[in-house]
């Protein structure tokens, strides 16, 4: 049997990530033999950034940039 597990974010609770292996643990427990396909999704608000990362492999930079009257 294969399950996606596709959810949102519960917003200022948990990530779009925790949501899905909180949900993957459950029904691992009553379908050990279950592919499980997790994939945590966002409507563009809160945890946009994060499921976009996840879902191309991507990692977040940080660098020091100017505002356009080149100020830090």
């Amino acid at each position: 049997m294969k399950i996606v597990i596709a959810p949102d974010s519960f917003k200022e609770c948990l990530s779009a990530q925790e949501v899905a292996a909180n949900i993957a643990v459950g029904i691992r427990k009553v379908a050990p033999n279950a592919e499980i396909f997790e994939i945590p999704i966002s409507d563009g608000g809160e945890g946009v950034l994060e499921a976009l990362l996840n879902g191309v492999g991507g990692q977040r930079i940080a660098i020091s940039v100017l505002d356009p009257l080149m100020r830090p």
